[in-house]
C-alpha cells in the first residue's frame, strides 16, 4: 500500500511541476523580450501572446500575493538581481512559489519513504535549502564560463580598437563572435546604450549582474581610461596577460587543493549516507539514536563537529589569488 501512495504521489507530482513549467516559465529568451517590447516590434503580436501566456488560475492568484505581501521592494530587487546572475528564466515570485512547493514535495516524500513524521521536518528544510543551493550552483557556473571567455572577449575589444572601432562598435563585435553568457551581456549593454544610457553606467551594470573581480579589473581600466586619456588597447593588453596569468594559478591552485577538498565533501556526507543506509537496512538499531536523550546528544554532536570540520577544510583550500 505505501509502495503504491508513493507511486502515485510521484506520478502526480511529476505532471504538476511539468504543468506549472509548461504555463509559467516562457521559453523565450528574457533578454529579446524586453527589447522587442521597449522596441515596439510587432506590438500587437507581443501583447496577444502576453494574454494567451498568463491563464487565469490559482497559481497565478497565488503568484500576485506572493509578490504583494511576501516580496518586499528590497528583497524583490536582491531576488531578482541573484536569478539574473544564474541566467535563469524565473521571475522572483516564482522561484518564492517553487521553494514553497519543492519544500513541501520532499517533506511529504521523506515521510512517505520512511513512514516517520521525525523525517518530514529534515526534508522540508532539504526541499527549502534545494533551490537556495541550485540558484547559487547555476551563479558560480555562469560567472565561471564568463571568466574563462573574458580573456577572449577583451582580446576582440582591443583588435576592434586598433582596426579603427569606437568602443561601441568594439563591443558590438563582441556580441555578433561570442558565446553565451558573454554574448547576452554585452548585447544588454549595448541595447542599454541604445536607450540612452551612458557608458559608465552600462559597464557598472554589468558588473553587478556578473562579480568578477577580472570584468572589475576591466571596467575600471575603462572608466580611467575615459577619464584621463591614454592608449586604452596598450592598457587592455596588460589586462588580458594578468587574467590568463591569474587563470593559470587558480587552476594549478585547484589541482592541489582537490584532495583537501574531497576530504571536506566525506567528512560532510558520509556519516549522513550511512545513517540513512542503516535506518533502510534495520531502523531498530539505529532508532535508538533518536529516542535516547545520550543517543539525541550523540547525534547533535555529531553533526555539529562535522559542519566545523566541513568548514575549516573549506577556509584552508579556498585560496584566494
Amino acid at each position: 500500500m505505501i509502495s503504491l501512495l508513493i507511486i502515485f504521489f510521484l506520478l502526480t507530482s511529476t505532471l504538476f511541476f511539468w504543468y506549472v513549467f509548461r504555463i509559467f516559465i516562457r521559453p523565450e529568451n528574457k533578454l529579446q523580450s524586453r527589447m522587442k517590447h521597449y522596441l515596439s516590434i510587432e506590438e500587437e503580436k507581443v501583447s496577444q501572446e502576453k494574454v494567451a501566456g498568463k491563464p487565469i488560475s490559482i497559481i497565478q492568484v497565488i503568484k500576485e500575493r506572493i509578490q504583494k505581501k511576501v516580496l518586499t521592494k528590497e528583497k524583490n530587487n536582491r531576488l531578482e538581481l541573484k536569478i539574473a546572475q544564474a541566467g535563469l528564466p524565473l521571475k522572483p515570485e516564482e522561484y518564492i512559489l517553487f521553494q514553497w512547493i519543492l519544500t513541501a514535495f520532499i517533506g511529504g516524500l521523506f515521510y512517505l519513504i520512511m513512514a516517520n513524521w521525525i523525517f518530514f521536518p529534515v526534508g522540508s528544510v532539504i526541499g527549502f535549502l534545494l533551490p537556495k543551493w541550485y540558484l547559487r550552483k547555476k551563479q558560480r557556473e555562469r560567472i565561471t564560463k564568463f571568466n574563462e571567455g573574458l580573456a577572449d572577449m577583451i582580446t576582440t575589444i582591443v583588435g576592434s580598437l586598433r582596426a579603427g572601432f569606437s568602443f561601441p562598435q568594439a563591443l558590438k563585435s563582441v556580441a555578433e563572435e561570442a558565446a553565451s553568457p558573454i554574448k547576452e551581456e554585452i548585447d544588454y549593454v549595448i541595447k542599454e546604450m541604445q536607450f540612452g544610457k551612458g557608458i559608465e553606467d552600462a559597464l557598472i551594470d554589468l558588473h553587478e549582474r556578473m562579480p568578477s573581480e577580472d570584468l572589475d579589473l576591466m571596467i575600471q581600466a575603462i572608466l580611467i581610461q575615459r577619464q584621463v586619456g591614454g592608449n586604452l588597447a596598450t592598457v587592455l593588453d596588460k589586462i588580458i596577460e594578468t587574467i590568463r596569468d591569474r587563470t593559470k594559478i587558480q587552476r594549478q591552485i585547484t589541482t592541489l587543493t582537490a584532495q583537501g577538498r574531497l576530504s571536506g565533501y566525506v567528512i560532510a556526507f558520509l556519516p549522513v549516507i550511512l545513517g540513512f543506509l542503516l535506518y533502510l537496512i534495520e531502523p531498530d538499531y539505529i532508532g535508538g539514536l533518536f529516542r535516547n536523550p545520550i543517543g539525541l546528544g550523540m547525534v547533535a554532536a555529531g553533526v555539529f563537529s562535522g559542519v566545523i570540520g566541513f568548514i575549516l577544510i573549506k577556509k584552508i583550500t579556498t585560496i584566494e589569488v
